[in-house]
């Protein structure tokens, strides 16, 4: 179990810095083909959805991303594992419009394929978070 967790931990990192480096490519081999992303307010999304729109983020007006993954929690069961997060995500636009800040939590439910894990369902719960002294009194 020890493996797996570090493993599962090792998705999350490749995750991220995947993301921040744009790496489309990256991004798709974290993930299982029956993969369904959950966004507050949208459709739930498929691999090919996804990575459409990857795709069209990684062009030379893309935002570039950074942000942080706090995983609050691991249990793994069998072929199937679960983890919840608080993440924050922040997109700095290259065409001066102001960066945008998500934070919140993500509920991921991960399934081992050919002795590694990928993600298969993720429901992200991000909300907008605003700037510091944008909000009047």
């Amino acid at each position: 179990m020890k493996n797996d967790e570090e493993q599962i931990r090792g998705l999350v990192t490749n995750w991220m810095q995947a993301t921040k480096a744009g790496d489309v490519e990256m991004l798709l081999g974290l993930m299982t083909d029956d993969v369904v992303f959950l966004l507050p307010g949208q459709p739930p999304m498929d691999k090919q959805t996804f990575a459409a729109a990857a795709k069209v983020q990684s062009t030379g007006n893309a935002p570039a991303f950074e942000g942080t993954s706090e995983i609050q929690e691991v249990r793994i069961l069998g072929d199937w594992a679960y983890l919840w997060t608080r993440l924050t995500v922040e997109a700095t636009f290259p065409d001066g419009r102001p960066a945008m800040k998500r934070a919140g939590h993500t509920l991921s439910i991960l399934r081992k394929e050919s002795g590694k894990w990928r993600l298969a369902r993720d429901a992200n719960m991000l909300t907008s978070v605003e700037p510091q002294g944008a909000r009047q009194p």
